[in-house]
């Protein structure tokens, strides 16, 4: 059960720019999710844009060009914008504002002040996000929410896969990220084992301290 809100329910405003929009009080994010969900997919918009009027704050999702904005202080706008690969990352993008606001998407990918930036190669966006890493710890937790999205444990119990079943040109700024972090973390690049006659991927292993860890394995 999603924990409620803090100082009781929010209201959030859901708009596509018709002048239609709908207002909604919520006791907890997964209240929001749900609402939030139902008004996108009742509608067919180049623009959902997401209200949280209490906190000075928005967040803008354009599906058709694969991009979110956030907004932090509307007094004084300055949105910070990010491409996203794939259209099934906008809505977790929407859960994470509605459980922190704008700082609940810090994690979620390389954001820029200037819209132009986003012409960069992936793999340059992906650069820049992994350079913006400094710590161990953020290192691991990013490892660990792209293999939550794009990865599996292999059947041998001794690999985590990742992007098997994604084209090479598929998710190309998620793998420059995380083979930059593979290699921040110390770990060193291996051969997947074979499957079906071929090698799946390429991946990296280094045992913790306290227990083994699979190696990683991308596949590219």
């Amino acid at each position: 059960m999603a924990r409620p809100y803090a100082r009781g329910p929010k209201q959030f405003v859901f708009a596509v720019g018709d002048g239609n929009d709908q207002q909604v009080s919520v006791r907890d994010p997964q209240e929001a999710y749900v609402a939030f969900s139902a008004f996108f997919h009742g509608r067919e918009a180049d623009t959902y844009t997401i209200t949280d009027e209490r906190a000075g704050q928005s967040l803008v999702l354009k599906p058709r060009r694969g991009l979110i904005a956030r907004i932090e202080d509307m007094g004084r706008p300055r949105p910070e914008y990010l491409q996203v690969e794939r259209a099934n990352r906008l809505l977790p993008g929407a859960m994470l504002f509605f459980e922190n606001g704008c700082a609940g998407l810090d994690h979620f990918g390389p954001w820029f002040s200037d819209l132009a930036d986003l012409d960069q190669p992936p793999e340059t966006r992906g650069a820049a996000r992994a350079a913006a890493i400094t710590t161990h710890a953020a290192a691991l937790d990013e490892v660990a929410r792209i293999w939550a999205e794009s990865g599996y444990v292999d059947p041998s119990d001794q690999y985590y896969v990742f992007f098997d079943s994604r084209g090479a040109d598929d998710d190309r700024a998620e793998r420059a990220v995380l083979l930059e972090l593979i290699e921040f973390l110390g770990l060193a690049r291996a051969d997947a084992p074979l499957r079906g006659g071929r090698r799946r991927g390429l991946g990296a292993h280094r045992p913790p301290p306290r227990r083994r860890m699979r190696t990683v394995v991308v596949s590219l």
